[in-house]
């Protein structure tokens, strides 16, 4: 059955990706970033746009909701990263983490969340289980405690928590979330890090390489399957990293 998902981040990198499997697949898909996408298909459609800004965020969704009548998945896939010593780290850093990490996906969970809701109520009778889907992304610098990566696995750290609460907040609304905390995947997010410092990272993994798209993806089908209607709240680390 094809759904409407929403991407954040899919200009680029895991998000791009993203956008194009489930474009392939036959969905919908909607995706955002601060800049233009080339993704070029009949069912995609493009928001440019910084994931921190309340109003282009609620005038996405608004768009969304307008065009194709709902939001059956969101992948909160936008973020950014910053190593750097505590002692040597901007506040407008810090700021900018934040303000995409947490503050943007807090954003899309809201607003995607009052469409998901107002359509399961609307519904309900006739499909009284969870199927709207909800997947946040963490990180396995947060579990690890790594050197220089405070802020970012502190804001990442926000995500675990903010899905958990929002399990229970959002269940009685047909709604599921879940965080997925891959290992590093070779985008742009990795490659201004120290190949010391990624080398003592993958280490310190029962499975000791990079993550793929293939894991990542694996990891998303897992949580927004119908089947995973009984599954909320939780966060999969990859590479057998455990919090």
């Amino acid at each position: 059955m094809k759904k409407v998902f929403v991407i954040t981040g899919s200009r680029k990198g895991i998000g791009k990706e993203l956008a194009w499997h489930y474009l392939q697949e036959g969905h919908i898909v909607c995706g955002c970033s601060r800049a233009q996408g080339d993704i070029t298909h009949p069912n995609y459609r493009h928001f440019a746009l910084d994931v921190s800004d309340e109003n282009a965020v609620i005038a996405m969704v608004k768009a969304v909701k307008k065009e194709f009548g709902q939001i059956d998945v969101l992948l909160n896939n936008a973020g950014i990263a910053s190593m750097n010593h505590l002692l040597l780290t901007p506040f407008k850093s810090v700021q900018n983490i934040f303000s995409t990490n947490v503050f943007g996906s807090f954003l899309f969970i809201r607003e995607c969340a009052k469409i998901m809701s107002a359509t399961y109520l609307k519904n309900k009778k006739h499909r009284p289980h969870p199927h709207y889907r909800i997947v946040n992304f963490a990180t396995v610098a947060t579990a690890l405690r790594l050197e220089g990566e405070a802020i970012y696995a502190a804001s990442k750290a926000a995500i675990i928590n903010l899905t958990e609460i929002a399990a229970k907040e959002l269940a009685p609304f047909g709604i599921t979330i879940n965080a997925l905390a891959p290992t590093p995947v070779p985008t742009d997010l990795i490659k201004n890090v120290p190949k010391e410092k990624m080398d003592a990272l993958l280490a310190s993994q029962a499975l000791k390489r990079f993550g793929s798209f293939e894991d990542v993806v694996n990891v998303i089908e897992f949580f927004i399957n119908e089947k995973s209607d009984f599954i909320t709240g939780q966060t999969l680390f990859l590479g057998g990293v455990n919090a």
